[in-house]
């Protein structure tokens, strides 16, 4: 299994963003496969839905640095690592602007990105950045449509719903061909059958030391995308699944490991990443947690 970890962006890590550089190297001299951000940008003091099903938000959420800055200096200071989002809300954002700023870390990296893209789900984000969330999955929609002819047409154009690309020359590109893959978290009938329409993978989650069922949480749902792509016209076997694993503080580095093995050998995940971000007070209690992450899952 390839493993990688999410970069030191929230919570007490975030205070020390000198240090995302260092992780970066550091994790990728250490054998991790990718390296993640994922994208909060309130930690409200009422909320109006809670993180995962609770009534409240993680007070590690209350620092957040930017996810595309964060990619960016990971990428000017590695070579090998795959550089991934899970997930940037995608409905957030103005589809040229985020296209643009996909496209740059693409190209800065050599062609490492992987585009995960979800829709969110606080309606205080989405107050704040003026985007009515009813109209969330339409959104996301159509800057799929944006991102499509961004990275493969020049003159790039596009008249949707919501917003307007008048014709325009776009010479830079991305450095993957023909564009970076594009993930989806989903969890919803509809969302997993737009994953299986128009992305070319998923994002499912495990959160040891809750029960992780490989069969329920990744073989199922994968199945049901793989059936509604075959019926789209699309080759079902092109689509794949990239776990995050999401411990809760309780977890060890056992109940981790042993959630890869499973994923790998009950549910055939071949990539999988762990956020530390509820486990380290700091970047080198990060990296130390991550070596032995895996030199466990290697099995030494």
């Amino acid at each position: 299994m390839r493993i990688g970890f999410a970069l030191p962006q929230f919570g007490a890590l975030a205070h020390h963003p000198e240090d995302v550089a260092r992780f970066a190297r550091q994790a990728e001299d250490f054998g991790a496969a990718s390296l993640w951000v994922g994208d909060r940008l309130l930690d409200p003091v009422e909320p109006t839905v809670g993180y995962a099903g609770a009534d409240t938000i993680p007070p590690e959420f209350r620092a957040a640095l930017d996810p595309f800055a964060v990619l960016a200096a990971a990428a000017a200071v590695t070579e090998r690592v795959q550089l991934g989002s899970n997930v940037i809300n995608a409905p957030w954002y103005p589809p040229s602007t985020l296209a643009r700023a996909l496209t740059t870390i693409d190209a800065l990296s050599g062609g490492r990105l992987l585009v995960g893209l979800g829709t969110g789900w606080s309606p205080e984000e989405y107050e704040a950045v003026n985007v009515p969330m009813a109209e969330r999955g339409r959104r996301l929609d159509e800057t799929l449509d944006v991102l499509t002819a961004w990275w493969t047409a020049n003159p790039v154009e596009h008249r949707g719903e919501h917003w307007t690309v008048p014709a325009s020359y776009v010479d830079i590109k991305p450095a993957s061909r023909p564009h970076p893959p594009v993930y989806l978290a989903a969890f919803a009938p509809a969302a997993l059958r737009r994953v299986a329409r128009r992305a070319d993978g998923w994002l499912p989650i495990a959160v040891p030391p809750a029960p992780f069922d490989p069969e329920a949480d990744v073989v199922r749902p994968m199945e049901l995308i793989r059936e509604t792509a075959g019926r789209e016209g699309r080759d079902p076997a092109a689509l794949d699944a990239i776990l995050r694993v999401n411990p809760y503080a309780e977890a060890s580095v056992e109940d981790i490991a042993t959630v890869l093995a499973r994923a790998e050998a009950e549910a055939g995940v071949g990539h999988a990443f762990v956020d530390l971000i509820y486990l380290a007070k700091d970047v080198d209690q990060a990296l130390d947690l991550a070596q032995r992450i895996l030199d466990r899952a290697n099995g030494d």
